[in-house]
């Protein structure tokens, strides 16, 4: 493995002992999840896109849930335990989590925060994920990956 693919999501997994593989892909600038499963000849039900929502008491979440689903704010806010949640601004992502638009992944940020994956993960004996980085997808086990990062599975969306 190149040191180029050498992101601190990979960093994280290597330290907990996950087994990964990795894809990667040409691109320039962000392409959202569905054209990014795609251009990898991947399953969109094993493709899941990681959203970064700030809760009403200031407190981030990450939330994993497949690439061509849209999160329900509302279950979202319920799963960890607030009144609401608001998606964060794409011109805050980078300051929160380290990550730019398109290479953000709930392994490896700033602070790890409470992550929680839509339960379809739950059934799937591995997933797609970003590896930290546009260009890099990395597949894992989600169950291996909620045990690390203290995550959970729930029923987040629409």
């Amino acid at each position: 493995m190149g040191k180029e693919l050498k992101t601190n999501a990979v960093r994280f997994l290597e330290k907990c002992g996950i087994a990964y593989e990795i894809q990667t892909y040409e691109c320039e600038e962000f392409i959202d999840g569905i054209h990014v499963a795609e251009k990898l000849g991947q399953p969109l039900e094993e493709t899941f896109k990681t959203l970064v929502a700030q809760g009403k008491s200031g407190s981030y979440y990450c939330f994993l849930l497949p690439v061509a689903l849209e999160l329900d704010l509302k279950k979202a806010a319920k799963s960890v335990g607030e009144k609401s949640v608001e998606l964060l601004h794409v011109k805050d992502i980078t300051k929160v989590t380290g990550y730019v638009r398109g290479g953000c992944t709930p392994i490896g940020m700033k602070k790890q925060f409470m992550t929680v994956v839509d339960k379809s993960g739950e059934e799937l004996e591995k997933f797609y994920i970003s590896g930290g980085r546009i260009g890099t997808q990395i597949r894992l086990s989600p169950g291996q990956l909620v045990k690390a990062i203290r995550g959970k599975f729930e029923d987040i969306v629409q």
